[in-house]
């Protein structure tokens, strides 16, 4: 299954596993949109991403790193 943008569980549940140590408080918005677009099962256009996306992200790895 290919991830979206909308995905923001998903997508932050894959962060996790591929960077354990990050605390994701202190992550800039743009690493986080490269380390998405990095991630295998991503397959969207980086055009159609924006604030409010990485926010989104942000928080669902915030909430479950807890």
């Amino acid at each position: 299954m290919s991830l979206k943008w909308t995905d923001s569980l998903e997508i932050a549940l894959d962060l996790i596993e591929q960077h354990p140590d990050v605390d994701p408080t202190q992550i800039r918005f743009t690493d986080l949109m490269q380390w998405v677009l990095a991630l295998e099962r991503f397959d969207d256009d980086a055009d159609h991403c924006g604030e409010r996306i990485l926010e989104a992200i942000q928080l669902a790895w915030i909430d479950e790193a807890d």
